[in-house]
């Protein structure tokens, strides 16, 4: 049990460098399109790029770590992202800035479904929920620290830190990873789909593009419009392969287990509200409330702090509420902080939103480590690695599309009934995203994951 822990916070490690590197760049747009005199919008490519190399290759990670081994590959992955970050750092221009984001997209996109893997595919469904904690804490974690972070590096430092605080912790997991990670059996007779693959590749592709596209303005609406079809028409066509192909790129049967099924439905809709709100409220403290980056993000920070605060306690409340009614408890939390946002004001006392942020870090916090406890809770250990493989597909074009989405829906709030009152519809957006997974959960067994809590 000490080595899975060791491994697990090692996983969680890496996993973390992934997601902070995902988000803080966004703090150094301004800085970087002034370093290499490009528009702020093209320099917004370097966040896009990244996001879309991720989710395109993602679906080869668990086909790869079958083939030549987990270790190898997260090894490989960990390895390539810290050489990129650092020359990233040293990009002479912004081409070669944005081909070394790519590249990062692509390291990351094989280094975070195989850290997750690493822990889960041998879990025993007891020590499910414990395993989950230790993971769980890169995704509440960096979206929360990185605005505050970035700001603070671009503002005493320069925009090249941003890539180069990867740099020490990529050589620490590298060593450890040598040393702590069990080394597995590859399965050098797994075939490759590669019809499957260029459908998944394509519907992500289309997808994230439509939703980045749009976000950029009106004017591009109606592209997006067409992109977002073709993205959908291309899902159906890669679904209708899955269950009729002899070798599929990863096996659909683990969406007949309940306990699975919600972490790709509900779960995708929380990550819709929860990955969307640090940036919302970001935004609007720093554009509506006239706040300086740093002051914003120290009250997003608040969102960690309720993250933080409930961690300890969210396995003895899952224990003791089981599931359905953790569930219940974590989702009303995040509809009530959600609706509460929309009525704040600049002139609402600021330990009023620290609250607010608090708890909806909480139903973040508790609500991520329900879905983690049950997602491969009643899978044999066989189906994990594909299973895996889906989970990172959905959770990453959630968080992908979230903010594209709430991004949308405040531009056009905003253009319909004026930015304050467009911000207050966006917040109510987000709260009534939660309105699916509450229903869902209604509808759950009372004894749901019962055997990761026996």
């Amino acid at each position: 049990m000490q080595r899975q822990i060791q491994t697990a916070l090692l996983m969680a490690a890496s996993l973390f460098m992934d997601m902070m590197d995902g988000t803080i760049v966004t703090s150094a747009i301004p800085s970087i399109a002034e370093a290499f005199r490009v528009s702020e919008s093209t320099a917004s490519l370097l966040v896009s790029s990244y996001i879309i190399a991720l989710a395109v290759l993602i679906p080869l990670s668990g086909w790869l770590g079958k083939r030549y081994g987990h270790k190898k590959i997260w090894l490989y992955a960990v390895g390539g992202f810290t050489t990129t970050s650092f020359l990233s750092a040293l990009s002479i221009n912004f081409h070669m800035l944005l081909i070394m984001r790519i590249l990062q997209g692509v390291s990351a996109s094989l280094m975070t479904p195989t850290a997750r893997i690493i822990v889960m595919e041998k879990t025993l469904p007891k020590d499910m929920l414990r395993m989950t904690s230790f993971l769980i804490w890169p995704a509440l974690i960096a979206p929360a620290i990185a605005p505050l972070l970035g700001g603070i590096l671009v503002t005493l430092l320069s925009w090249h830190w941003i890539f180069l605080i990867n740099i020490p912790l990529g050589i620490a997991c590298i060593l450890l990873g040598i040393r702590i990670i069990a080394p597995g059996v590859p399965h050098k007779e797994r075939s490759f789909d590669l019809i499957g693959f260029v459908e998944i590749a394509a519907m992500s592709t289309l997808l994230l593009a439509a939703g980045d596209m749009a976000s950029r303005g009106f004017v591009y609406y109606q592209p997006s419009l067409i992109l977002l079809i073709a993205g959908l028409i291309t899902g159906v066509l890669f679904c209708w392969h899955l269950y009729h192909t002899e070798h599929p790129l990863f096996s659909p049967w683990p969406l007949k287990v309940a306990s699975f099924r919600i972490s790709q439905t509900g779960e995708s809709f929380l990550w819709l509200s929860v990955g969307a709100l640090p940036y919302l409220l970001t935004v609007f403290l720093q554009s509506y409330f006239g706040w300086s980056p740093v002051k914003a993000g120290t009250y997003i920070l608040c969102i960690f702090l309720g993250n933080i605060g409930i961690k300890p306690f969210t396995t003895f409340i899952i224990r003791h509420l089981r599931y359905k009614k953790a569930f219940l408890l974590a989702f009303s939390w995040i509809l009530l902080s959600a609706l509460c946002f929309a009525l704040i004001t600049p002139g609402t006392p600021g330990m009023l939103i620290i609250i607010l942020a608090v708890l909806s870090g909480m139903g973040r916090s508790l609500s991520l480590t329900a879905y983690n406890g049950l997602c491969f809770s009643e899978l044999p250990g066989k189906e994990r690695n594909d299973a895996n493989t889906l989970t990172a597909v959905t959770s990453n074009l959630a968080v992908g599309l979230g903010i594209s989405l709430i991004t949308v829906v405040n531009a056009i709030a905003s253009r319909i009934a004026g930015t304050g009152r467009g911000y207050e519809i966006s917040f109510i957006f987000l709260g009534v995203l939660m309105i699916y997974p509450i229903i869902e959960t209604l509808f759950l067994p009372d004894d749901i994951g019962e055997n990761t809590i026996r």
